[in-house]
């Protein structure tokens, strides 16, 4: 008789740029080392805000946890299509911060048993993508990041763990995103295509909000069958048409590839547990 394959653990994809970002600049308060010499905000934040959210915020247990970070040259593509792609994002010093932790996140990583992974050409979000696409045929996936563009991935299979909101709210569901702004997770990316992502410098058509938007998409509407709708009228039906090149290629841009080649895959079995940030921090070597 054939074996019966153990049921793999739930899977859980960390956007760790989004997650170094948030833990560098919003932390409660500045960590250093016992000499003062060094500050240690982000790599310390890192290994807190995850272990955090491993112990509170997850309506599944034990599960694979495997870290994705944005390859340096991710962005070339999206950029080649509209060069003002994230062009609004600051690189000044304080900026760039965050940077100086991630050799050592990484090494946390490694020395406690957390796979991650970084795809030279691919940005975090199309990776997790990729992987989340894939596990979700097997196992329940969850996506811990504050991007509001990974809404596009959520199914009954795939939840969104966003760690600024309020404690009952940090799970994110295709029904809470078809109730707050009457769209499908499925249409998100015609939803910003119209209204706009100011994080990745995508201004959307003037005028429309995200009122418009969604009774624009009512009942499902594809994007690109919007023109022959009769939906395109009035003063915003204009707008949209004047600018309607540049909607299907900010569509495009916000879609995330789920078909990436991915160096290493997710094994189904339950990750070590995290210690104490602090723990992690003097493995490191670096209290």
């Amino acid at each position: 008789m054939p074996e019966n394959p153990a049921t793999p653990a739930p899977l859980l994809l960390v956007d760790g740029f989004n997650v170094l970002w948030a833990g560098t600049f919003g932390f409660p308060a500045p960590i250093f080392s016992r000499d003062k010499s060094r500050e240690l905000t982000g790599l310390f934040a890192f290994f807190a805000l995850l272990r955090a959210t491993i112990r509170d915020d997850l309506d599944v247990t034990r599960p694979e946890v495997l870290v994705v970070f944005d390859g340096e040259h991710g962005t070339a593509d999206r950029v080649a299509a509209d060069g003002e792609y994230k062009a609004n994002r600051e690189t000044t010093a304080e900026a760039l911060k965050p940077l100086q932790f991630l050799a050592p996140v990484k090494e946390g990583l490694n020395l406690h048993g957390i796979r991650w992974v970084e795809v030279d050409d691919a940005e975090a979000d199309d990776v997790i993508a990729t992987l989340a696409t894939r596990a979700a045929a097997t196992r329940p996936v969850r996506i811990m990041s504050r991007d509001a563009d990974y809404y596009q991935l959520l199914t009954d299979q795939v939840r969104i763990i966003n760690r600024s909101r309020k404690s009952s709210r940090r799970l994110i569901t295709p029904a809470e995103v078809v109730e707050r702004y009457g769209v499908t997770p499925e249409q998100w990316p015609a939803f910003r295509a119209l209204t706009g992502d100011s994080a990745d410098n995508i201004p959307g058509v003037r005028g429309v909000g995200p009122k418009v938007a969604a009774s624009l998409l009512r009942d499902g509407m594809p994007l690109d069958q919007l023109p022959g709708s009769g939906r395109l009228v009035g003063a915003k039906g204009a707008a949209i048409t004047a600018a309607w090149e540049d909607v299907l290629r900010w569509e495009g841009m916000i879609t995330m590839h789920r078909d990436l080649t991915v160096p290493i895959a997710p094994t189904g079995e339950v990750s070590p547990t995290l210690p104490k940030p602090a723990d992690v921090v003097e493995k490191i070597g670096l209290w």
